[in-house]
């Protein structure tokens, strides 16, 4: 086994946390990836992994090669696409669930038939993520970022409503100004990027408004924020697009469309350290390419 497929191997069992898993993915025998490592080791004269029964984690000096291995590969990657090549190998990247159902995975056969050497990875969430320690390529998104110490790309402004179900306004009466909202209550949403509860927000002319409304329940996943806002426990404020089917069917109701929330950013961001694979490049156009079919600031 030459050089680079060793660091291959390598790589995809820093990011799998599993050699079986990596022995699979490559369709190799386990005995052979294990093999593999222990020749770098040996080679490089250190512990690149560290082993237990249920866990394998790269040690300090594994982290250290597993950033190189990943630069050199995407050299070698980048060199041969140069002359013709189709980027090859894993993509990884993170997204929140609905997003990616909404507007990635519908069109993403077309991605992938035209990239077959690809192989895409996609986990969902609103989390932070340490994309390098975590062996993530990109994630997706929504919201003002705090300084990640990323390279962030925005791709759209995403309108966003606020919203309460039929149950709710029954029992609490319809909002109508934003500024006389005594006795209502809200959904708290958890935000990592501000280490805090969001307040409702309001446009109100060329000023933004902020408003902190009593609340019985905070979260912090955009699933729960959305499906406690459908079984009436508070307002609610979110990008449109992800509640076009529950505004059909009744479930949740827009108010407020006089002050409407100011919109969401929806970003790319990526390691600033790191050399942007040709996978990861082609992806990025794609997702630019893909979104601007989409007018995300209209109403349906």
């Amino acid at each position: 086994m030459d050089r680079l497929d060793s660091m291959r191997i390598f790589t995809r069992i820093v990011e799998q946390k599993s050699f079986s898993a990596a022995a699979r993915d490559f369709g190799l025998p386990a005995s052979t990836v294990t093999d593999a490592v222990k020749q770098l080791e040996t080679r490089l004269g250190v512990r690149l992994l560290q082993r237990t029964t249920r866990h394998v984690s790269a040690t300090v000096d594994g982290e250290a090669y597993y950033r190189r291995c990943l630069a050199i590969l995407d050299d070698v990657e980048d060199a041969e696409s140069a002359f013709g090549a189709k980027p090859r190998g894993l993509l990884h990247i993170d997204v929140q669930g609905r997003l990616a159902r909404r507007f990635l995975l519908p069109a993403l056969p077309q991605f992938l038939a035209r990239y077959p050497q690809i192989e895409f990875v996609m986990t969902e969430g609103d989390r932070f993520v340490d994309l390098v320690r975590e062996g993530v390529d990109c994630v997706l998104r929504v919201g003002n970022l705090a300084d990640s110490g990323m390279v962030a790309r925005q791709l759209a402004l995403l309108q966003e409503v606020t919203c309460a179900s039929p149950g709710y306004i029954a029992r609490f009466g319809m909002p109508r100004r934003w500024d006389a909202l005594a006795g209502h209550q809200m959904v708290g949403f958890r935000s990592s990027a501000i280490g805090g509860v969001m307040p409702l927000e309001f446009q109100v002319g060329k000023i933004l408004k902020t408003v902190m409304l009593p609340r019985i329940l905070t979260v912090n996943g955009a699933e729960s924020y959305r499906a406690a806002a459908i079984q009436g426990l508070g307002l609610i404020q979110i990008p449109r697009y992800s509640l076009d089917e529950d505004i059909a069917r009744g479930a949740l109701v827009p108010v407020l469309e006089d002050t409407p929330p100011s919109p969401s950013p929806l970003s790319l961001l990526y390691p600033q350290n790191r050399q942007i694979s040709a996978r990861l490049q082609v992806f990025m156009d794609w997702v630019m390419q893909e979104l601007a079919t989409h007018d995300l600031r209209r109403s349906p």
